[in-house]
């Protein structure tokens, strides 16, 4: 039977998740500090502390793989017209600007979704919160469980 202090524990754990607008990487320390000291009392606890861990995780392995695709799109379209060798200063600094590329397409087409999900993200920690505050139990969708 699940009681109130069980049900703000695991409420608490999603809603730490926000503390990374706060504190460095805290989207990942504050759900682990909560969830490892309260994971014992309660197989709620321990389900959405892993839940809400695993879809840190998840997203953050999402960024890096969007990033390494989106970035490199951007910086062939700066660099295409610059002569990166033999660059004479600011005096004869100059910035082409023509058609946009079907590179910068892409790479703007990657960040836009980026923000998309970064927003969905949000809700969906909102969701899990709501979901936990009420004793019913949550599972982020696209989530890699690493922990079981």
């Amino acid at each position: 039977m699940l009681d109130t202090h069980h049900k703000n524990l695991a409420t608490f754990i999603h809603l730490s998740t926000f503390s990374r607008f706060f504190i460095p990487f805290g989207n990942f320390i504050g759900p682990i500090i909560l969830w490892a000291a309260n994971k014992d009392k309660s197989t709620f606890i321990d389900q959405h502390g892993k839940q809400a861990i695993n879809f840190q995780i998840s997203v953050l392995l999402y960024a890096i793989i969007i990033g390494t695709i989106s970035v490199p799109f951007f910086i062939f379209k700066v660099f295409r017209n610059m002569d990166v060798l033999d660059f004479p200063g600011f005096n004869n600094f100059h910035i082409n600007i023509g058609e946009p590329s079907p590179l910068l397409y892409i790479g703007g087409g990657l960040g836009a979704l980026a923000v998309i999900a970064f927003i969905i993200e949000l809700a969906l920690i909102v969701k899990a919160s709501l979901s936990a505050r009420d004793g019913q139990e949550f599972t982020y969708p696209l989530t890699i469980n690493f922990l079981k």
